[in-house]
């Protein structure tokens, strides 16, 4: 006897009972599908992707190290022409001081001694300018037998570079007493001889 079934029996028992549904057909077919992989060849075109990645980055890296040497370069260069036009303009600037008319010529000697390649020129600008210093002191009325003394009799209302000339004096002593074991730079020297400068151009020395 024929008996009617619904379609959504008919679609569910079809569907349910499809070859996608069915274990050992998915494993059987996953297994076939992996057994025609070539992992060589897998492999080996990974190798050549990796391979170019890496030729990439080198070429890449050897750009930039080349371009950093570049720049470093043009840096130095640039550098090196600006120190050499310092020097150049400090220099020119140096010798118009030197040719430069001073009140006082002993002054002018003691800017030789400064611009001297010797060391013992920078030593002896300090004491020319420390015996001007001593003379200066002497014209301004104060009393002392030595320079030391009549620092301490001067009084900054009237000496407003004290603090200065107690500091070159200083310097000077040591230059006297210690002999070559005081070390006195080229640097050093022209900053002492700045602030003789400036203590003689208070009282309109040179």
């Amino acid at each position: 006897m024929y008996t009617s079934s619904s379609p959504s029996d008919i679609f569910g028992k079809s569907f349910l009972d499809s070859k996608f549904f069915n274990a050992d057909y998915l494993f059987k077919s996953g297994t076939h599908i992996l057994s025609q992989i070539n992992y060589l060849e897998i492999w080996s075109i990974i190798k050549v992707f990796l391979l170019i990645i890496s030729i990439f980055f080198l070429i890449l890296i050897a750009y930039v190290v080349v371009r950093m040497l570049e720049l470093r370069k043009k840096e130095h260069e640039h550098l090196h022409h600006e120190i050499e036009e310092y020097a150049h303009h400090h220099a020119e600037k140096e010798t118009s001081v030197i040719g430069a008319d001073f009140k006082n010529e002993k002054w002018k000697k003691v800017l030789e001694y400064t611009l001297s390649p010797n060391e013992n020129d920078w030593k002896l600008a300090v004491i020319e300018a420390n015996s001007m210093l001593e003379v200066l002191v002497g014209d301004l009325g104060f009393k002392g037998e030595s320079l030391g003394e009549k620092l301490k009799n001067a009084d900054r209302d009237s000496f407003h570079s004290l603090s200065s000339a107690w500091e070159v004096h200083t310097i000077r002593n040591r230059i006297a007493h210690e002999g070559s074991a005081f070390i006195l730079t080229q640097r050093e020297a022209k900053r002492v001889v700045a602030l003789y400068e400036q203590i003689f151009k208070e009282f309109g020395f040179i």
